[in-house]
């Protein structure tokens, strides 16, 4: 069942589950995703954002094409704040960071983004620790950009792979079974009233589990 933080004439915001993909997977077509649940009980939807289908946390869908198109403005203008939560291997040195490492998506047979200098988009975080531990450590990530997999490969690009995320780099791990990665909050303007909202989701179980684990072994 679906956790929704905000349903109105125009927008829906809802805390995406980890294993439910937006759209229809290719390879696996007939496997249920989140814009065909919605609509099945709330008509129309437009997606206005992603999340990887392994990644939990807060979205917002909009119910009118005006809505989408008003929602789209404000992500093309950078208005709209995104930040994300990730237990990451290692303990950066630094307290806050600003990465502008250049990406490019689907590369290889494996379609992961890639740092690229010269052929790469412009890509921008903002990262902040809010929790050390032994050998790992709890980040947020704002982005001012939203490139493919930018929070995973900005993270790995540092040194510091997020916990589970093989794909970039990090160990399989027994602790987690995806990337350590929770969508926290999102602000944004209402389309229709001009209020300015915020949204956040709490902490999925694996993740709430992960970082009680690690509190256990120890704080740096």
């Amino acid at each position: 069942m679906l956790n929704f933080l905000y349903i109105d004439e125009v927008i829906i915001v809802l805390d995406k589950p980890s294993g439910l993909s937006i759209l229809p997977d290719g390879w696996e077509p007939d496997v249920p995703y989140l814009v065909k649940i919605l609509e099945s009980s709330h008509g129309k939807v437009w997606v206005v954002h992603r999340l990887d289908k392994i990644t939990s946390g807060v979205m917002v869908f909009a119910r009118t094409a005006e809505a989408h198109r008003h929602l789209n403005r404000q992500f093309e203008k950078h208005t709209i704040e995104k930040i994300y939560h990730a237990i990451v291997n290692g303990n950066p040195q630094w307290n806050t960071y600003t990465t502008r490492l250049p990406l490019r998506a689907n590369v290889g047979h494996k379609h992961r983004t890639v740092v690229d200098k010269r052929l790469g988009k412009p890509a921008k975080t903002h990262l902040r620790v809010l929790q050390r531990f032994t050998s790992h450590c709890l980040l947020e990530a704002t982005l001012e950009t939203g490139r493919t997999h930018q929070v995973r490969v900005h993270a790995a690009a540092l040194g510091y792979p997020i916990l589970g995320d093989t794909l970039y780099g990090a160990p399989e791990v027994a602790i987690i079974h995806r990337p350590a990665l929770h969508a926290h909050s999102i602000a944004f303007t209402h389309p229709v009233s001009d209020e300015r909202l915020t949204f956040s989701a709490p902490y999925p179980t694996d993740l709430r589990s992960a970082i009680s684990s690690f509190m256990a072994d120890g704080a740096a």
